[in-house]
């Protein structure tokens, strides 16, 4: 499969994967929901690992070192760098999931789509790429659509300039467009392979998360309630699938980060819909013409780095 299909399965995920993350906070403790959720993560991950390191002795299910799901041994430096990305991803997600407890989905996930623009300005200060104008026209068009939906959130009651939930995912949006340009990185400079990052990130998720669980069963347990919900495991099994399309797609030699982020944006659609058809969110007319035009200018930026 082309690297570019993988991304847009990839996009597919992803927004079934913000559907499971808004109905496992919503009204509930977030530092719970996320700890289990990368429990569950690094529960689906050691099977392979300990098949991997059985196969490289010469024994067991030796299939495993030819396909795409074998874990390769990684050194000291290797476990460290891939360490940094379980930290940086788990910052962003715990900004993230605390701001989408109080966001509506059709809120959020179009401030999360303005990803592109950060990843392709972060890449343009720290890696010296230079994007093309039809680049720079996509990101002035998400930058119209992301104004437009500060107007759109007044309308129910959220201020973008003020509201700590919209700075909390900002920043959080920020953070994850960091990790994809690591992510290239690790995975084209380091060569780890797209099945030993995804392992052994997920295994780094849990310690990441431990601290702040503990804060929140000491400190706001009793504020904060927590209810299981089936969606919290759905979100790490969702993120899984869609993190293996990305890793498998970006390790491509002739993949390009800038392409692949903005293809990813296109989870908003299914996050979108979900968030009218079944969360019942209002004012849907009026941001499904901003999301358009905001696709829009996705669509320009990885036409413009590709065409």
């Amino acid at each position: 499969m082309s690297w570019i299909l993988l991304s847009l399965l990839s996009a597919i995920l992803l927004g079934f994967y913000d559907i499971a993350k808004k109905s496992a906070v919503d009204e509930n403790a977030v530092a719970p929901v996320l700890l289990l959720n990368v429990v569950t993560g690094a529960v689906c991950c050691i099977p392979l690992i300990v098949a991997s390191r059985v196969a490289s002795t010469g024994e067991g299910q030796l299939w495993i070192r030819d396909s795409i799901w074998y874990v390769q041994p990684l050194t000291a430096s290797g476990h460290f760098l891939v360490s940094l990305k379980s930290l940086l991803v788990g910052l962003s997600w715990i900004l993230s999931f605390v701001a989408l407890r109080s966001l509506p989905i059709t809120i959020a996930s179009p401030i999360r789509a303005t990803s592109p623009v950060w990843t392709v300005l972060i890449a343009v200060i720290w890696m010296g790429e230079r994007p093309e104008p039809m680049q720079w026209f996509g990101m002035a068009i998400v930058f119209v659509a992301f104004v437009a939906f500060t107007r759109v959130g007044k309308s129910e009651g959220i201020h973008f300039h003020r509201d700590r939930g919209v700075g909390l995912l900002v920043a959080a949006t920020l953070l994850g467009s960091c990790s994809a340009l690591y992510d290239k990185y690790l995975l084209q400079s380091v060569r780890i392979s797209p099945a030993t990052l995804q392992a052994w990130f997920a295994i780094y998720l849990v310690p990441v998360m431990i601290p702040w669980f503990v804060w929140w069963k000491l400190t706001e347990r009793k504020s904060r309630p927590f209810s299981w919900r089936w969606s919290i495991p759905l979100i790490a099994l969702c993120l899984l699938a869609a993190d293996f399309s990305y890793f498998t797609a970006i390790s491509h030699p002739e993949a390009l980060i800038s392409v692949i982020s903005p293809l990813r944006r296109a989870s908003i659609i299914v996050a979108f819909l979900v968030g009218i058809l079944w969360l019942g969110e209002k004012n849907w007319r009026s941001k499904a013409t901003w999301i358009a035009v905001l696709l829009a200018g996705v669509a320009l930026m990885s036409w413009g780095r590709s065409g």
